[in-house]
């Protein structure tokens, strides 16, 4: 049987409705962070923004308590960068990237790592958060205390799996530097690398499918060779792109009509749906993507969707969401656009 061809409109309203972006849901934090394959949150707002957007009556508090309460979580993931997930995912997550994060980081540092007892740096480590957590500048000073280079706290924050404490890395205390041990946080884990490398291909598709296994590999910073006999053994569907590419999927995720309309939204920085591994979807068309994303900002700036499509960049600056669009909008367009910054210019001052 032929596979049916998706057209790039079809895959931006799936990727749309996969992250809540084209009807706000009544979903829960822990749900809605489930459902949208986690947030990147290299700065903590973007995860307020990110809910906001997504989330009816959605207010600040609503996501710090869920960290609080331990019922969502925020640790170096997927591509080794800081993702917040649900207590659920984290432990199947950091199960299927475990390994080859520590892989890449030994390649890129393979020199700096001759020599150095890696196992008694992890048991040193290990040793002082299992007391209480602890800022990262205390454990500097404590792996320096005990003769190891600057480098090595990131070297152990590769292979154990830490979680950021709050009150930091939340709206009120934006800095993200105190670390607990994942298993005091939230209990030890007996999730396997099978386990974790099957979850990892079920959240994505079902938060930004139907994709390419390049593009699954490429989110999850896992091995495209290491997730193909996962997709293999998956009961998935099969699609083809535009430009004949196959796409897989879970079963039964939501597939809108090209036509259906896409509200106006506000994304903050570091929002996964604007990456390379969703091009096919055109939510960032290319010729804005030097905008933004450069070697300026690599964490790229705040945007604002306009039919489904990054229209232009949006910053809050005296109370005010400031909107420069690429192009001039329509009149109708300009007044949603407008409505929505001026509920973000209150959740902001909330």
């Amino acid at each position: 049987m032929t596979e049916r061809v998706l057209s790039t409109r079809e895959l931006n309203r799936a990727l749309l409705a996969r992250q809540l972006l084209l009807e706000r849901s009544s979903l829960d934090v822990p749900s809605a962070l489930e459902q949208v394959g986690g947030l990147q949150t290299q700065y903590a707002p973007s995860g307020y923004i990110g809910l906001w957007s997504r989330l009816r009556d959605f207010r600040r508090d609503d996501l710090t308590d869920a960290l609080v309460d331990r019922r969502a979580v925020q640790g170096t993931l997927m591509r080794s960068t800081i993702h917040m997930v649900s207590a659920t995912d984290y432990p199947l997550f950091a199960a299927g990237v475990g390994r080859f994060r520590w892989e890449w980081w030994h390649r890129l540092n393979r020199t700096e790592l001759e020599g150095l007892d890696l196992d008694a740096l992890v048991g040193l480590v290990r040793e002082r958060l299992g007391e209480r957590p602890h800022r990262q500048a205390e454990i500097q000073g404590l792996l320096e205390a005990a003769g190891y280079p600057k480098s090595a706290w990131t070297t152990a924050a590769q292979m154990i799996n830490l979680v950021r404490v709050p009150p930091s890395g939340t709206w009120e205390r934006r800095r993200a530097d105190l670390y607990g041990l994942a298993d005091d946080w939230l209990g030890e884990s007996s999730a396997t690398e099978e386990e974790g490398l099957a979850h990892l291909v079920r959240r994505y598709l079902g938060g930004f499918g139907p994709a390419a296994l390049p593009d699954i590999a490429s989110w999850a910073g896992v091995p495209a060779a290491a997730l193909r006999p996962v997709i293999e053994r998956l009961d998935l569907r099969r699609f083809r792109d535009e430009g004949g590419r196959e796409l897989v999927d879970i079963r039964d995720a939501p597939l809108p009509d090209a036509d259906v309309p896409a509200p106006v939204r506000f994304i903050g920085t570091w929002e996964a749906l604007l990456l390379v591994h969703v091009r096919r979807a055109l939510v960032l068309p290319e010729i804005h993507r030097p905008k933004i994303f450069n070697t300026k900002m690599p964490q790229s700036v705040p945007t604002v969707l306009v039919d489904g499509e990054v229209a232009g960049t949006w910053r809050y600056d005296d109370g005010i969401v400031r909107v420069a669009a690429f192009a001039e909008l329509p009149a109708r367009v300009r007044r949603e656009v407008d409505d929505e910054a001026e509920r973000l210019a209150a959740f902001h001052a909330d």
